[in-house]
């Protein structure tokens, strides 16, 4: 077996895209969910990580630019692996806490993102019908791993055994 030279090795990687979200919620277990300009379907709060940009730095840069909250993310919740699909490559996604949220802070934000035309508290069942499925998942293992404290693995939105 012949082995690469280490440059031509390191340009054979495979490259992922890479994104970060915040899971918000209030004491009524809504969630916190933004309605973008660009695309169909609702999100949380986050984005496309940039070149060189941290997950955990762009879940905050994100969450600044979308819904004005200057707060530190709180723990990793999910990790989810996202197949390729006929238009966009293979991805990881990866959902940290936000924490609480209420009804009057998010009343009081002052939108001022163009990519953001709304933001809303939802019940998650609610907000499913607005979301893309994977989300849906995603949102969904990010409030059971917030609430058993313990990080999910994800492969599509779902939990996979460990």
């Amino acid at each position: 077996m012949d082995l690469l030279p280490f440059d031509e090795y390191v340009r054979s990687l495979n490259r992922k895209r890479m994104s970060a979200g915040v899971l918000y919620r209030d004491d009524h277990d809504r969630v916190l969910f933004v309605e973008p300009s660009y695309k169909p379907h609702w999100d949380i709060p986050g984005g496309a990580c940039e070149e060189g940009e941290a997950p955990w730095r762009t879940a905050a840069r994100e969450v600044s630019e979308e819904v004005g909250i200057d707060r530190p993310v709180g723990e990793l919740l999910v990790i989810d692996y996202i197949p390729a699909n006929s238009r966009m490559p293979e991805g990881v996604a990866f959902v940290f806490d936000g924490g609480y949220v209420t009804e009057a802070e998010i009343a009081a934000r002052d939108i001022t993102d163009p990519e953001i035309l709304s933001i809303a508290l939802l019940p998650l069942d609610v907000a499913e019908p607005r979301l893309k499925p994977v989300l849906a998942r995603r949102v969904a293992a990010a409030l059971d791993a917030e609430r058993s404290g313990k990080l999910l693995i994800c492969e599509d939105g779902r939990p996979i055994a460990r």
